[in-house]
């Protein structure tokens, strides 16, 4: 029996049988009898927000606050209240399952960092401004971690020196930190965060590479148990450093990132790394460029600053410049929303005072810009050609990969990501091992990780209507809701609840079924009128919803509401148990 299904059985079969009432005020009774119950679930819900547009309604976030599942503490900063931590618990059951069957060990690692062992992997350049940085009384210097890989390093550094130690899968699900410009999207975008990060350590790179081919499998496993659409991409490694990497999306139109997809073959990559072949033939048939320009992050030599002008000519027309690929060909580009105007009106302060340089002008041309079609006068000396198209794709494009016509573009939110690191880490902090010929190798490196919190946030704005949230089975704070109508006796709702739990439970250990989802009904007890409860259990987003109405005085009969399905039926309530697990296998 697996882990899983003993704690299910367990906890059943220790329930207290006494029952435990508690008078707090005039209207709420906390109701102990070993049964889910809301009246001592604390659900803080509130009124929608005035001047909200009914055609677009409320998104998500607005959602998830309104309902009770969080609120907010500071900007990109949130609290968990008891249905949100129930959510994230079940992600996080559902992460352990899928880790587990990778072989990989639980750790929780410190949420403080040294800033030494940054500076040593040499990934603290450039990134102060997103980092939230302390001191401690004896003036050390720490920040609050946004990743661990040079404390996982370090301590395997410390622990493993041959390569029998090999391989080695280690990963933790904490809270992480970083001072976003911009907080935005509630848990999309925040400044604290909860992560699961899986770090691998294997002794070659072909070894490397089948752990990152068997977590890619798990990631894809984990997704489909969510029973949500979902998109793989290749990716930019970015600051992580490593040579190879794929995003895990789950399409959405509030997604900040565009995947490129080809409807002729199996083409996937994120925007950011996808840079269209130049073919001869696109040789421009427009006689007129259109002009951007940028510049490059200000260097010191001395006392004197310096950056360089940056002119890029694309072809008029329908057109967007694709950044990714332009610092592909210019590094240190800056790409701050600091306008070049801006800098330009700074900078003549500090050339009249000698503290600039004259910048230099770096001129790039999209290949389908013909060089004697720019007559613009800021063009100085050589005008490079760029070795692929500076513009981003569009629908219909031609295909990279297989030229078919057949490019489509999806927005999406990204939850997940896997990194070959390499050496990337192991290598700046010589975390070697002893290999059979004697010799110290450095560790081949992976970061594979899921932003759970993220995913959280994502899943409500996915599935949420005008009627509230609508949850996947798997992460439902609770799988079902039962709700009686007017004067029905306590004891009703008490024999359809155990009818319920005992058919599930039954089935449920009976498996095998792999996506079976553990019975967790919760009985809506609350002094509340019957419609304010109805509307609260949609607000919510359970995926069933029992109501004891007219049939269960007449019929014995409840009525079975599932939303995502658009079910509502009259059950007997012998058949509930069975009806519920053949809905569940649509979910």
């Amino acid at each position: 029996m697996s882990a899983v299904r003993l704690r299910i059985c367990t906890l059943w079969r220790t329930a207290p049988s006494q029952t435990v009432r508690v008078r707090t005020t005039s209207r709420r009774t906390i109701h102990v009898d070993g049964r889910n119950r809301l009246s001592y679930f604390w659900t803080p819900t509130q009124a929608p927000k005035k001047g909200i547009n009914e055609a677009v309604g409320e998104d998500g976030h607005d959602l998830l606050i309104r309902a009770g599942f969080l609120r907010q503490a500071q900007s990109g900063i949130f609290h968990l209240l008891p249905l949100g931590l129930r959510v994230l618990d079940k992600v996080e059951h559902m992460i352990d399952k899928h880790m587990q069957s990778v072989g990989a060990a639980k750790v929780s690692l410190s949420s403080l960092s040294s800033t030494d062992l940054w500076e040593k992997s040499g990934r603290l350049d450039g990134r102060d401004k997103e980092l939230f940085q302390l001191r401690d009384r004896k003036d050390a210097k720490f920040l609050l971690a946004p990743t661990h890989e040079e404390e996982i390093t370090t301590i395997v550094k410390n622990a493993v020196h041959s390569y029998k130690d090999l391989p080695l899968r280690l990963y933790q699900i904490t809270r992480k930190y970083r001072d976003e410009a911009r907080p935005r999207q509630g848990l999309l975008r925040g400044r604290e965060f909860v992560m699961k990060d899986l770090y691998t350590f294997d002794l070659t790179s072909e070894q490397a590479m089948q752990t990152y081919d068997a977590v890619s499998e798990a990631y894809r496993a984990f997704l489909t148990e969510l029973n949500l659409p979902f998109l793989v991409a290749t990716a930019d490694s970015g600051n992580m450093g490593g040579t190879h990497s794929h995003e895990y999306h789950f399409a959405s139109p509030r997604g900040e990132d565009t995947i490129v997809k080809c409807g002729n073959c199996d083409l996937s990559m994120n925007e950011e790394v996808c840079f269209a072949k130049y073919q001869p033939q696109q040789s421009s048939i427009e006689y007129a460029c259109t002009l951007w320009t940028g510049r490059t992050t200000e260097t010191r030599n001395g006392r004197a600053r310096t950056a360089s002008i940056v002119n890029v000519y694309l072809p008029q027309g329908d057109y967007e410049l694709n950044i990714h690929a332009l610092k592909k060909l210019v590094p240190d580009l800056d790409t701050s929303p600091f306008s070049v105007q801006d800098w330009h009106e700074e900078s003549s302060d500090f050339l009249s005072e000698g503290e600039m340089e004259m910048p230099a002008i770096i001129s790039i041309r999209d290949p389908r810009v013909l060089e004697e079609h720019i007559t613009d006068d800021t063009a100085d000396g050589e005008i490079l050609s760029a070795p692929f198209l500076l513009t981003k794709q569009r629908e219909g494009d031609q295909c990279p990969k297989c030229d078919s016509p057949s490019i489509q573009l999806h927005k999406a939110v990204e939850i997940g990501h896997t990194f070959h690191l390499g050496t990337r880490y192991s290598k700046p902090l010589e975390a070697a091992v002893q290999a059979e010929d004697n010799t110290q190798v450095d560790i081949e490196m992976g970061c594979h990780g899921i932003g759970v919190s993220r995913l959280i946030g994502a899943a409500a704005s996915l599935l949420a209507d005008q009627r509230g949230l609508n949850w996947p089975l798997a992460i439902a704070p609770f799988s079902t809701v039962i709700v009686g109508a007017g004067k029905t006796p306590p004891e009703d709702t008490r024999e359809v609840y155990d009818t319920l739990m005992k058919g599930l439970l039954s089935q449920f250990l009976s498996g095998p079924r792999e996506r079976a989802a553990p019975p967790d009904a919760v009985i809506d007890d609350r002094d509340r009128p019957f419609g304010w409860k109805l509307n609260d259990a949609d607000l919510v987003g359970y995926p069933f919803i029992i109501v004891l109405g007219k049939a269960w005085g007449s019929e014995r009969a409840v009525e079975l509401q599932c939303r995502r399905l658009g079910v509502k039926e009259n059950v007997p309530v012998a058949q509930l148990p069975q009806r519920i697990a053949e809905y569940c296998e649509k979910l």
